[in-house]
């Protein structure tokens, strides 16, 4: 009989069951953050700061320390706990309701003061949470609890591409934006979020991955629908790459 283990859970993550809904990606992208964690032994000394959001309960699954921060002001918690303690690795896991909307000006400006944090940005075009209302990501014409016709540019405007923001702002070191609805991007969304933890590692200051999620309940489809219409319409508006990366001349193999 064979007995080799194809499998087994990380360290990265506790044994908490995940309360994500069905097709959600927030669990792959909580792995391959636990992941990384482990991998780069950071897990004694790792402060992550929760949002407010369907990322609320994640203070439950990551095995590290973790804080709550009031809605949007993770990045303004963070930088107090980098200040603080220099020697840990901090990040911040929020999703585009708290960082896009009513935490903009605080992750901004933590770019921009180029703070030696890291944010782990889960983008689904939505307010998951708290009902589907309009997210400052929603697309045009996608239909929310308040938009029920579509979001109209005229009324709404242009929906916000944060990584194209920030990368404008002069003290955001790396900025990259993936997605994981297949093997081959989850692999490259790893090497994103190791990237990112580098930067930090090395004092080299801010840094962002945004994830293209999917949101099957809110969005009001089954989850394998949810994966293509995150393919076929939020990638060719949030385009996936390297916005921005001034990590001392550095390239990637």
């Amino acid at each position: 009989m064979d007995t080799t283990t194809v499998y087994k859970p990380g360290k990265g993550l506790t044994d908490r069951k995940l309360s994500y809904c069905p097709g959600c990606t927030h669990g792959i992208i909580h792995k391959l953050v636990g992941e990384v964690l482990e991998e780069k032994n950071l897990i004694d000394n790792a402060i992550g700061v929760a949002s407010v959001g369907c990322s609320v309960m994640s203070y439950e699954f990551f095995n590290c320390d973790m804080h709550q921060a009031a809605h949007g002001r993770a990045p303004a918690v963070a930088t107090g706990a980098k200040r603080v303690r220099e020697d840990k690795t901090v990040f911040t896991y929020q999703g585009d309701g708290d960082l896009a909307s009513i935490g903009l000006a605080e992750i901004v400006h933590a770019a921009h003061r180029g703070e030696n944090i890291t944010v782990i940005f889960v983008n689904n075009a939505i307010y998951g949470m708290t009902g589907g209302q309009m997210a400052p990501t929603t697309l045009i014409g996608q239909k929310t609890t308040t938009s029920p016709f579509g979001r109209e540019k005229a009324q709404a405007g242009e929906p916000l591409r944060i990584s194209e923001l920030l990368a404008t702002v002069p003290g955001a070191t790396y900025l990259e934006r993936v997605s994981v609805h297949d093997p081959k991007h989850v692999k490259k969304a790893k090497k994103a979020i190791e990237k990112a933890f580098e930067v930090q590692e090395k004092k080299q200051g801010f840094s962002l991955i945004e994830f293209i999620s999917t949101c099957p309940v809110q969005w009001g489809i089954q989850p394998y629908e949810a994966t293509r219409w995150a393919v076929d319409n939020m990638i060719p508006y949030f385009p996936l790459g390297v916005f921005k990366d001034a990590r001392g001349g550095e390239t990637d193999e």
